[in-house]
């Protein structure tokens, strides 16, 4: 499907169909496993009629469709009631499908290359971390790339977790458990692993916050 200008996509990071992206458009987008959504979805542990995003006057929302295996955003159930949906949030149907929902091209990251050390590099334009040779695949969830990048910037500094709770969740409005943070950076460090197993780039400073930590290539 071709993405249009400015419409809001998913983008699949786990699952059969990782990297496939998706624009959302129209009134409602159903996700499931039956022929007739619009996103079509062939995992087994996603129902015929999984969930729906809607659109309203204020942006987006989606609502689970009383899916058996549940519908859950930034590590939040939804059950009954909808879930306003924001740039960066992750969405994961059935357990094994996750899916990160980016609200168009304003929010896409500045043209950039951070070089890091001499193997783990970040190219924003691209949303891609390599590490040598070898690109990470499904890319960092938006959410992710954003955390990675803001402890990058930072040169080593510590930054704390309301920084990082604005830069990641900038509408949440104070929304933010410490539980879905923590979620969130146990799931980047095991996606860095992925290409590099031998260091932790994220370093936990109890009681100030998160410093990104550069490998030491001069060894």
């Amino acid at each position: 499907m071709q993405e249009q200008s400015n419409s809001p996509l998913l983008v699949v990071y786990r699952g059969s169909l990782a990297g496939t992206r998706w624009p959302v458009t129209g009134e409602s987008t159903t996700l499931g496993r039956a022929k007739d959504c619009d996103v079509v979805l062939p995992e087994r542990q996603v129902s015929r009629h999984h969930a729906r995003i809607e659109r309203d006057s204020r942006g987006f929302i989606i609502r689970d469709l009383g899916s058996k295996n549940g519908t859950v955003v930034n590590d939040e159930i939804i059950r009954e009631r909808p879930y306003r949906l924001r740039d960066g949030d992750e969405i994961e149907l059935g357990g094994v499908l996750q899916l990160g929902f980016v609200a168009g091209d304003a929010t896409l990251p500045l043209a950039d290359v951070l070089p890091l050390d001499d193997r783990l590099q970040v190219d924003e334009a691209a949303r891609q971390v390599r590490f040598g040779r070898e690109i990470l695949d499904p890319p960092l969830s938006p959410a992710q790339f954003v955390l990675l990048t803001l402890l990058i910037h930072k040169q080593g500094n510590v930054v704390s977790r309301e920084e990082i709770v604005r830069s990641v969740w900038p509408d949440a409005a104070g929304g933010v458990t410490d539980q879905a943070l923590d979620a969130l950076v146990y799931r980047l460090r095991e996606r860095l692993a992925e290409l590099d197993a031998d260091h932790a780039y994220i370093t936990t400073v109890r009681g100030h916050g998160l410093r990104y930590q550069a490998r030491d290539t001069s060894l």
